[in-house]
């Protein structure tokens, strides 16, 4: 069977992983309520606002490095026979540990100081928000990897 990795060099298959993972992504900050929620969907509409397409561009970005760091997780998924989506929601933790390395790591060197300054007002709630994704990206994964 092919890795996640392996199935990303398809470009037919890399550009529906990337509009699924924007419906997520969309979807998530739909969802958001509160306080925290009215800060994440106006920090979404301003990244949003950077430039058209750059939602879109940022996940292509991310993609090699976020399924390299889901990779172990959904291989375990796969060795103790559990769905994927199931497996990620109660690996939701460590799952959002792995996402977020990557997103500190870019931010850190971000050029677009608007997006580093939202990232760092937004991070230290971002733990909780990746890890509410988790059946989102689960079925997104378990969709994508069969």
């Amino acid at each position: 069977m092919a890795s996640l990795r392996e199935k990303l060099k398809d470009p037919e298959r890399r550009k529906a992983i990337v509009d699924d993972a924007c419906q997520v992504l969309d979807q998530e900050v739909a969802d958001k309520s509160g306080i925290t929620g009215l800060a994440v969907k106006g920090a979404y509409k301003v990244v949003k606002g950077v430039k058209p397409g750059f939602i879109r561009e940022t996940v292509d970005h991310l993609l090699d490095d976020f399924v390299a760091a889901l990779e172990p997780i959904y291989e375990e998924s796969v060795e103790k026979g559990e769905p994927a989506a199931r497996y990620l929601e109660s690996n939701r933790s460590r799952m959002a540990d792995a996402l977020l390395a990557i997103t500190d790591g870019r931010a850190v060197r971000a050029k677009n100081q608007s997006v580093k300054k939202l990232y760092e007002k937004l991070r230290p709630t971002a733990k909780k928000h990746v890890e509410a994704a988790a059946p989102r990206l689960g079925r997104l994964v378990e969709r994508h990897a069969a």
